[in-house]
């Protein structure tokens, strides 16, 4: 059985997700990172993506994050997201609104800003597709 580790997850709303697991999934800016028990100290921003979370039962949570930072050290892993919610709490609409976002962000923004705003946008058509909404 592998081992557990701290884990946690804020918004600025509330406290998502707090307990021991085995394994996490990050959508960090540079790819996809998994955490597991004894990683390596590191931060990290996060960029819109699913976290996924594997608990020592083997049942999983997946959890929409929309940018933040994510901290690996000796006490675990926290991470704090801008915006987050349990995917089973996102709706078609709260992501459609969230696209609408990004998409005026991308119209409004110039020069070097047009292009982040643009990955931004990208990642959460990606998350709509991957969650079929």
């Amino acid at each position: 059985m592998a081992e557990t580790f701290p884990f946690e997850l804020v918004s600025p709303e509330r406290l998502i997700l707090s307990e021991d697991v085995i394994q996490v999934l990050i959508p960090a800016s540079e790819g996809q990172m998994t955490v597991m028990k004894n990683h390596a100290p590191a931060m990290t921003t996060v960029k819109p993506g699913l976290v996924v979370v594997k608990r020592a039962d083997g049942s999983e949570e997946t959890i929409f994050v929309e940018g933040g930072f994510a901290d690996i050290n000796d006490n675990g892993l926290s991470l704090l997201a801008e915006i987050a919610m349990l995917t089973s709490e996102l709706d078609s609409e709260t992501l459609a609104a969230r696209l609408k976002h990004a998409q005026d962000a991308v119209n409004e923004a110039e020069g070097d800003a047009k292009d982040v705003a643009g990955l931004h946008l990208s990642d959460l058509e990606h998350i709509k597709n991957s969650l079929a909404l």
